[in-house]
């Protein structure tokens, strides 16, 4: 099962949990069943339109999913989806 790493910002809507495995074939499978087993995680990391939030990147196995397929991005056992929230300042 894929593995999401959870930020330390987001964990108490995991209970804690720095990883978290959930059953999906896709990123977007993944985030939903993220959100089923932690209400919260959806609405932090989907804006309005199902899209990723502009302030968040979510990379799969280091790779930007951005740069890839989204949220279409297929996703295997071993493989791990990290939420990095973006950091400002100056």
């Amino acid at each position: 099962m894929p593995q999401f790493r959870i930020p330390g910002p987001l964990r108490r809507l995991s209970d804690g949990e720095i990883t978290v495995k959930v059953e999906a074939a896709d990123l977007g499978s993944a985030i939903d069943a993220l959100d089923r087993r932690y209400p919260g995680f959806k609405d932090r990391l989907l804006d309005d339109k199902g899209q990723l939030r502009q302030f968040v990147n979510v990379y799969l196995n280091d790779e930007d999913v951005r740069l890839g397929a989204g949220l279409h991005a297929k996703v295997s056992e071993k493989d791990e989806i990290s939420i990095v929230p973006a950091v400002a300042g100056g």
